[in-house]
């Protein structure tokens, strides 16, 4: 997959998702086989811009490249300088946020909101295209709601301005992420453009990703929350993508060792005190499923040092290996 001078190494992306796909999770998932990863997303506010929590979502220091920024808002200028100040501060593509349901940001006009005011829609991508140098991508759904699907005119515009490639989530906001998926627009939108489109949306396994890829015909596979506690979901859907072969799922201590890779980069990245924090919900999500996992969780959540986090992880997942053991 092509977007703009980047040649991807697969069709596979992760998805932007709020407090998830800090740099060590982006990292992480393209060593375990993203083609691309995009950040969370900045806010078009520059009075936000100084923040510490920007600051970060703004460091790419030793990411694989392309480097891709998020950004949301919904006044054309704004999203222009946010744009600006994204590439400046390494950002290789702007992505363009108008697929986001929550509703503290379509309350404030920004997100999937914008796809129910069209000129609006033009003008925030004609601002972003013409404001930097890079390529620029748009994340979309289908639509506002079911009456106002209106993801094939949406889509057709973004080429028109100059979007080189866009994503779409299978639901309209409406929809929230409940309900089954729409792949049909989906497809309607890739009959419809030249462009790169990228499907998104329950795609949660080697099985699902080849259903989606043959019933779209995208250029592209976004996952996002599928790779919560999972980020080995890339490599094995690669795989069964180029061979045909269904790869399992790691062992338990590979699993941990994945899991501890990934914390001791989060701890570095966010220091001591609010790693130990942040980690909890990826701890939760890694632990999914497994024997005595409530309990498990509690125990993490009550530790305060990292210390105690790695000790509790590593007895977790040795009892629950053994536990398989006597199983077999």
């Amino acid at each position: 997959m092509q977007i703009g001078p980047y040649i991807t190494s697969n069709n596979l992306v992760l998805a932007p998702m709020a407090g998830v796909t800090d740099r060590p999770f982006r990292q992480l998932c393209k060593k375990l086989g993203a083609g691309l990863a995009v950040s969370e997303m900045v806010s078009s506010n520059s009075l936000l811009w100084g923040s510490s929590k920007t600051k970060r979502r703004a460091d790419h220091n030793g990411e694989i490249e392309p480097r891709i920024v998020q950004i949301v808002g919904a006044d054309p200028a704004l999203m222009a300088a946010a744009a600006r100040y994204n590439v400046d501060h390494g950002a290789q593509i702007i992505d363009i946020n108008m697929g986001c349901p929550a509703k503290k940001i379509c309350n404030v006009m920004a997100g999937s909101a914008l796809l129910r005011d069209v000129p609006l829609v033009a003008r925030i991508l004609e601002a972003v295209v013409d404001a930097v140098p890079v390529p620029v991508t748009l994340k979309i759904r289908t639509g506002w709601n079911k009456a106002q699907r209106n993801g094939v005119a949406i889509a057709r515009l973004a080429e028109q301005t100059g979007i080189q490639a866009i994503a779409v989530h299978g639901r309209t906001r409406s929809c929230g992420f409940l309900g089954e998926c729409d792949y049909d627009t989906i497809a309607a939108i890739k009959a419809n453009v030249r462009i790169p489109v990228i499907a998104n949306g329950d795609i949660d396994s080697a099985e699902k990703a080849k259903f989606v890829l043959e019933h779209t015909k995208a250029d592209g596979l976004m996952i996002g929350r599928a790779a919560q506690g999972r980020p080995w979901i890339f490599g094995m859907i690669n795989e069964f993508l180029k061979s045909g072969v269904t790869v399992s799922e790691p062992s338990l201590p590979e699993q941990c060792a994945i899991l501890i890779e990934h914390l001791e980069n989060l701890y570095g990245f966010y220091g001591e005190h609010t790693g130990v924090r942040i980690a909890r919900k990826h701890i939760a999500w890694y632990s999914k499923g497994q024997r005595h996992s409530a309990e498990f969780r509690q125990n993490v959540n009550r530790a305060e040092t990292v210390d105690e986090q790695l000790d509790l992880i590593r007895s977790f997942f040795s009892e629950a290996t053994g536990h398989m053991a006597q199983a077999a």
